[in-house]
């Protein structure tokens, strides 16, 4: 009851604009030392992915003293000034994703994006952005979910790919399956055109990674599809990732965030840290494909992981 409580208490806080600390909009550096609260509020960002991280980060906390609860709030307007208020302690980000969200927010939404292929290019610029916020950004492992793009294996073994370079030069026409905003993003079909020399020929508009994406591959109407490097559900429909051999996609790692004056101990930072040279994006893969296909619980899935890899 005590959990559902505080979760309460924080929702009716987001909602209402009610925030338990001042805002560190444009306040400058933070300069007052690290916190270590006894009992920290992990965030979820409300999707599967999100939901197992989020998960991970209580177990891997609890472990290491501390009282812990998960909030779950699918939106990154809500959850990231809870974030920088206190209101939640803990949260799992994607590294570009996360550094183009805060300089959109701070310079606007036609900023030119600060993410980049290059990890540490980006981790520079996220840091940057967050401390100022209040914000500390952990070290990143090696899972990343960026976007991918997938072929049917048996086109793929019928023109010989195995990476988007060996698709560009094999001159085939390609539509592509992906979210209508893809004629657009230059990581998308003008990336893939500029980058790779793919020829596209068109944008089949049924999202990214949908089911009905990934059946339109499957059947043939369209020969690519966009998705995630931890879509667990490729095998089902015949389809094979093609590898970003040119580094096309954003450095977008799993980093936990962290609020500094609450959550910014070493302590806090060594706990999760374990889990960054075990957790790969195989892991994530088949982790979603569990809860997802398999219909178990995040809680079950997660820690049986990092049970699994001696983590508890």
């Amino acid at each position: 009851m005590r959990r559902r409580a505080g979760a309460a208490t924080v929702l009716l806080a987001l909602l209402t604009g009610c925030t338990g600390g001042p805002s560190l909009e444009n306040q400058g550096e933070v300069t007052a030392p690290p916190g270590d609260s006894k009992h920290l509020v992990v965030g979820s960002a409300g999707f599967t992915e999100s939901d197992l991280l989020a998960q991970m980060y209580l177990l891997l906390l609890k472990k290491a003293g501390y009282g812990v609860e998960i909030l779950s709030v699918a939106n990154r307007e809500l959850y990231e000034p809870a974030l920088e208020s206190g209101q939640i302690d803990v949260v799992p980000e994607y590294a570009a994703t996360f550094a183009d969200w805060l300089n959109a927010k701070k310079n606007g939404a036609d900023a030119p994006p600060v993410g980049s292929p290059d990890l540490d290019t980006t981790m520079k610029a996220l840091r940057s952005l967050a401390a100022p916020r209040g914000l500390t950004v952990l070290d990143p492992g090696k899972a990343v979910d960026q976007n991918a793009f997938a072929v049917a294996a048996s086109y793929a073994r019928e023109h010989h790919l195995k990476t988007l370079s060996d698709l560009g030069k094999s001159g085939q026409k390609v539509r592509l399956a992906a979210g209508d905003e893809c004629v657009q993003r230059p990581y998308c079909a003008p990336g893939l055109k500029k980058v790779y020399g793919i020829d596209v020929t068109g944008v089949d508009p049924k999202g990214v990674g949908t089911t009905q994406a990934k059946k339109a591959v499957q059947d043939g109407q369209d020969q690519m599809v966009l998705t995630t490097s931890t879509d667990a559900t490729l095998d089902d429909f015949g389809l094979v990732l093609l590898k970003d051999d040119k580094q096309l996609q954003n450095a977008d790692y799993i980093v936990p965030v962290v609020n500094r004056s609450r959550a910014g101990s070493e302590r806090v930072a060594a706990a999760l840290g374990r889990l960054n040279p075990v957790l790969t994006t195989g892991d994530l893969a088949s982790m979603n494909e569990q809860v997802d296909s398999w219909r178990r619980l995040p809680e079950d899935v997660a820690r049986a992981y990092l049970e699994d890899k001696g983590l508890l």
